[in-house]
């Protein structure tokens, strides 16, 4: 594996995403600033959010500051479409969490660029194989540690 040549991994598209990540990284922003410094030079104007209902409000603030910064911005939680569990797996109750579902209504509002707050592990991958557009994380869902998993590895 030494020898490979890991350059024919990338395509014009990854090597355009890598190359505009560099260029708006900037150790004095925070991820929510990086993130509108990265779509700004992207030339991205729709942006998604895929939410845990859990964060429906952190979600709301998100869109308010992603707005004021000039994007388009729609916005989908995770229980979109009301879908009953026992419809995707017998035997479970309640209303299912959605992530498909989410992928393909902001594949539908053409947004450029997904963020993913706090979906359910095993959502979040459902999510990020059928989003359409590239998908960055801002929370990951963790109810032990206040969604802050880094702590865990800092013991």
């Amino acid at each position: 594996m030494e020898d490979t040549d890991f350059t024919v991994l990338y395509n014009e598209h990854d090597k355009n995403i890598l190359k505009i990540a560099e260029d708006s990284l900037d150790p004095f922003l925070d991820r929510i600033q990086e993130i509108i410094e990265y779509a700004g030079e992207s030339g991205i104007n729709r942006i998604g959010i895929a939410n845990c209902t859990i964060f429906n409000n952190e979600a709301g603030h998100l869109e308010e500051i992603l707005t004021a910064a000039g994007f388009t911005v729609e916005k989908v939680n995770c229980k979109y479409g009301k879908v009953p569990f026992n419809d995707l797996v017998p035997g479970y109750k309640g209303i299912s969490c959605n992530p498909a579902g989410q992928a393909k209504y902001l594949e539908e509002k053409s947004t450029e660029l997904n963020i993913m707050m706090g979906l359910c592990l095993g959502h979040d991958m459902i999510f990020n194989s059928k989003s359409k557009a590239p998908v960055t994380p801002l929370v990951v869902k963790d109810r032990v540690l206040k969604h802050n998993t880094i702590e865990r590895l800092r013991q």
